[in-house]
């Protein structure tokens, strides 16, 4: 509520000083109203100084109702008219107040570099009315003394608003600037997460798709000359796509029940065990893969084994797209080192190079995918003709 509140003052700032200002001129609109109406020619003679008292009275009443938003200019002419004031011989009136207000003002909403000579000028402005008045003697230093300490209470008071302004002012700023930054880390989490579902999404359907496709073709040309044959592919297309199925909707999953992401982001998360079926899987297809595990076989974390999982999935993958039809083995393996995980698919047919294979993948998947998944855990990859030819898939993932 208060801060609504302070939030309608901030954008009515006349209206508000208006209001504030309005009980001062009723007084004297009424006063002068009252004299005008019911004062004899006598006593009009009488008070032949109330045009000038009620002059200086609005001139320094009036200026206050855009005091906040030209805090300077307001104060420069208020003081203006107490000068005049002082030489006019008005004495102390109400109006005087707006001397008060001003001092404030400048204090609260000015630098210290006008506050200041503001403080200055009103104290002496109050000294050179003392002396000057035929009021005042010189043993009245005590009436100086309560002026000067309302005027000083007024500045230091607008002092302390002004800060504690400027304070409130660098804590929204800065509740917003950190509003700001979580957005945009939000965004970039966002991004992320659907940078690593179009890998995992690559992975899972460029695989099983690429195996189910050698299955049915096969099955095709099997299906009149070997119908037993071409029943297994086919079951083995079947079960190819219930695993695909499978992992997809382990992926989709982290959507529809608005999962952190990341790598833990889903379950279950494929790992070194899972290469067993992906080995089989491709074998079925008819691509002679060997599998060795070396070194002393632990656990490791989850997102260096969803890697290595990854980057033998597609490099099988590649290899049963691109080897070639004179291929006749395609090994992998994975060797737990002291330090590093290291991965190596080759084999020995006659697949597309490296740049090929980036390029056929399309849009930065492929070859390129496996080696940022590779690099997020500080790792490298190699892809590209082997020693003895072929082609050959070498990762290495520090653990």
């Amino acid at each position: 509520m208060f801060a609504r509140m302070r939030e309608w003052t901030g954008r009515h700032l006349v209206l508000v000083d208006t209001i504030a200002v309005a009980p001062f001129l009723l007084l004297y609109v009424s006063t002068l109203l009252g004299s005008l109406g019911g004062a004899s020619d006598g006593e009009a003679l009488g008070r032949a100084s109330d045009p000038a008292h009620m002059t200086v009275a609005f001139a320094l009443l009036l200026p206050l109702v855009v005091r906040r938003r030209f805090p300077v200019a307001v104060f420069t002419v208020v003081v203006a008219v107490a000068g005049v004031q002082l030489w006019l011989g008005v004495g102390l009136i109400a109006a005087d107040v707006a001397l008060l207000a001003v001092l404030y003002t400048v204090a609260a909403h000015s630098r210290a570099t006008w506050s200041v000579p503001a403080l200055v000028v009103v104290e002496t402005g109050l000294l050179l009315a003392l002396v000057l008045s035929p009021l005042a003697g010189w043993d009245d230093w005590d009436v100086f003394a309560l002026y000067s300490f309302l005027f000083m209470l007024c500045w230091v008071t607008g002092l302390y608003v002004g800060l504690r302004r400027r304070y409130v002012l660098g804590l929204v700023e800065r509740a917003q600037w950190l509003e700001r930054e979580r957005d945009a880390r939000a965004q970039a989490a966002v991004a992320a997460e659907r940078e690593r579902i179009a890998r995992e999404m690559h992975d899972v359907v460029a695989h099983n798709l690429g195996v189910m496709v050698v299955q049915a073709e096969g099955a095709t040309y099997a299906v009149d000359r070997d119908p037993g044959r071409a029943r297994g592919a086919m079951e083995a297309v079947a079960s190819t796509g219930r695993s695909a199925l499978s992992e997809i909707r382990g992926i989709l999953g982290v959507l529809r029940d608005g999962g952190s992401g990341g790598e833990d982001g889903y379950a279950p998360r494929p790992g070194i065990g899972g290469l067993d079926q992906v080995v089989e899987q491709v074998r079925a297809a008819g691509l002679p893969v060997e599998f060795t595990v070396g070194g002393d076989r632990r656990r490791l974390p989850t997102g260096v084994e969803l890697a290595a999982f990854r980057v033998v999935q597609e490099a099988l993958t590649n290899a049963l797209k691109h080897a070639g039809p004179g291929v006749g083995s395609v090994r992998v393996e994975v060797h737990y080192g002291g330090e590093a995980l290291g991965v190596r698919v080759f084999d020995d047919g006659g697949g597309a190079s490296s740049e090929q294979s980036e390029g056929e993948e399309g849009r930065g998947q492929g070859l390129i995918g496996m080696r940022e998944r590779v690099s997020v855990h500080g790792g490298s990859l190699r892809a590209g003709p082997g020693p003895e030819g072929g082609f050959e898939v070498v990762a290495s993932l520090p653990l």
